[in-house]
Order: structure tokens, then C-alpha cells, then sequence
């Protein structure tokens, strides 16, 4: 089982290839990859080292290019998919039709996975990217039950990748435009959700208050710990009350999961974050690949997975952590 790390930045990749990470994903400073943020990113130089560093340690590079064209750009997304097939990554991580079918057509030989974004969920979507666009991997959307990712792994014509660790979004990967209703982006079409241009904190009587583009977000008591303010995780009154309506800020850990996973097959675990730190990077690696590494030879002790529930926990949004969709009973 392949370890796939975030890189938002070179430090960032570094960490998580000296901790460990059998892969690290990364994406250039444009629109072609759903982590669109100031200060994140790589130019070509940095890309060219960061590939350079990684596999020169025997780790692997995927670069992200997963938002979806704009029409009037789409040679910001070819030329994107030209500069990491020339920089020589190990993959390219597509979710847009099109690009996957320019990637193939252009560069037959480097391996495409099919990004989360994506939003594939089923055999016959999976085979359908498989023999249209030679797919040799799929990211899952983390709205699948265990049981539905396990009933998968029999039978999908490719490898499988699924999340592990890290936040948690609405859980309509590839189709959220929710942040575009305030701000006029997205993770899809611009690769920005909440961006910071648009973000303001206001301390007030009743609180701290975050707010996006104006509209009031979140409103935070002494003593709570403020989260970023994205839509989807944002605090709305509802009828009388007042809460998380559309998704809670706490973070996705599968660490007691992993043993079914491996027995199912999946090919790689994969941990969200390139708008992460490179400490955080480095933390969770390291975790992670010890977690991965004990569960090859053994069982790991509940003394031990407690020590690493803990130290992942502290690294969670709102320090709390939640198996996500992979526990629920509905169908």
C-alpha cells in the first residue's frame, strides 16, 4: 500500500519524502488544481527540484491538475499537463474529459489517475475511464461506505486510492460551487473555495466573527478555536437553532481502518493538506508510515494506535476526528 503525501510547497515536499512518503502530489500556481492559495504551489523551478529531491530518494511525484477548463483558458490546462510531462512526474491526477483525452493522446506513456474530482463511484464509471483514457488509477470520493469501497475494490478494472487523513469537505467532490454563490470561485473553476481576498475577522461583543465576501460565517466564544471559514463548514441558524447545517469542522482518520483496507487490495492511502504546514506534512507522515509499515508485518497494539489517534488527532480541525462516510449505515 502506497503512502501519498501532500506538497504545498517545496519545504513541504521535502518533509513529507524525508518522513517517509512513498508518493507526494503537487500542482503549479494557476487555476489547474483545486488548491489555488497564495503562497501555495510550485513555478517551474521548484517543481523541477521538488521532482528532483523526491525521486531521487525513491519517492514518487503526481502532479494535480484537477480543476475543470475554463473555456476560453483551456491552453492553461494543456500547457499545464506539457510543463509536468516535461518535468517528468511519475503521474498526472485529471478529472476533466477532455484534458484526460489531450493527456492520452499527448503523452500515452505517462500514467494518468483520475482525481477525485472526478467524483467516480461506480464499475462501469471506472471502466469507462479506463478504456477511454487508459486510467491506471482512481482517487475515491470520500461519500462511499466501507462497505461500498470494499464491494468496489472486487471488482474495479484499476487501482484504487482512497483518502486517510484530513478535512473533510461537503462531500460533493467535483460538483461544489458553493463558495462561487459568495466569493465568484471555486475549487472547480478557479481552484480557490474561500479565498483570502474575501475573508474578514471582526472582533465583536458577542464574539469573533468570520465572515466571507460580507455574510456572516461563524461567530466564535472566547476560548474556541476559530476554523477557516468555508460555506460548507460555516454555522447557520436553521429553524430555532443555530449549528453546522452542511458539514462540521473536524478532520477524516482511517488509521483504524487500515488493516480492511489492506485486505481489501486498495493501492494507496492518501492524506488531504498541500494548504497545510510542512510541520503538520511531517507529522502526519510520520505517523502514518508507521502505521502502514506495522500493519504489513502485524497487528498493532491498541496502546499504540491510541498514541497515534492522539498525536493525529491534535493535527485535526477542531482536534476531532471522524471516520466520515466510510462508517455510515445508509444507503
Amino acid at each position: 500500500m502506497e503512502l501519498v503525501c501532500p506538497a504545498g510547497n517545496l519545504p513541504a515536499l521535502k518533509k513529507a519524502v524525508d518522513e517517509g512518503a512513498d508518493a507526494v502530489y503537487f500542482g503549479f500556481q494557476n487555476a489547474t488544481n483545486a488548491r489555488q492559495f497564495i503562497g501555495l504551489n510550485f513555478n517551474d523551478k521548484r517543481a523541477r527540484e521538488g521532482v528532483d529531491y523526491a525521486q531521487s530518494r525513491g519517492c514518487r511525484v503526481f502532479c494535480a491538475i484537477n480543476t475543470y477548463p475554463q473555456p476560453s483558458r483551456w491552453s492553461e490546462w494543456t500547457g499545464a499537463v506539457d510543463q509536468a510531462a516535461a518535468l517528468g512526474v511519475d503521474a498526472l491526477i485529471l478529472a476533466d474529459m477532455g484534458l484526460l483525452d489531450y493527456a492520452a493522446q499527448t503523452y500515452p506513456d505517462l500514467s494518468r489517475h483520475l482525481s477525485v474530482q472526478g467524483s467516480a463511484t461506480s464499475r462501469a464509471a471506472l471502466t469507462f475511464y479506463q478504456q477511454q483514457f487508459g486510467i491506471k488509477r482512481a482517487v475515491l470520493p470520500r461519500v462511499l461506505s466501507i462497505a461500498q469501497v470494499e464491494d468496489l475494490a472486487k471488482q474495479s478494472p484499476v487501482e484504487l486510492e482512497v483518502f486517510a487523513f484530513g478535512s473533510l469537505c461537503i462531500m460533493a467532490e467535483g460538483r461544489c460551487y458553493l463558495s462561487s454563490y459568495l466569493t465568484d470561485e471555486s475549487p472547480n473553476t478557479r481552484g480557490a473555495c474561500s479565498p483570502a481576498k474575501a475573508v474578514r475577522w471582526q472582533e465583536t461583543d458577542a464574539g469573533l466573527e468570520a465572515r466571507l465576501n460580507g455574510v456572516l460565517i461563524d461567530r466564535f466564544l472566547d476560548g474556541e478555536k476559530a476554523g477557516y471559514p468555508t460555506l460548507c463548514k460555516g454555522r447557520f441558524a436553521v429553524g430555532d437553532e443555530t449549528y453546522h447545517a452542511l458539514e462540521e469542522p473536524v478532520s477524516l482518520s482511517t488509521l483504524d481502518l487500515l488493516p480492511k483496507l489492506q485486505a481489501m487490495g486498495i493501492a494507496a492511502v492518501k492524506i488531504e493538506g498541500r494548504q497545510r504546514s510542512p510541520a503538520y506534512v511531517a507529522q502526519v507522515t510520520q505517523v502514518w508510515r508507521q502505521a502502514i509499515d506495522k500493519a504489513r508485518t502485524s497487528a498493532a497494539d491498541p496502546a499504540q494506535l491510541q498514541r497515534w489517534a492522539g498525536q493525529l488527532s491534535q493535527l485535526s480541525e477542531g482536534s476531532l476526528t471522524t471516520l466520515g462516510a466510510y462508517h455510515r449505515k445508509w444507503k
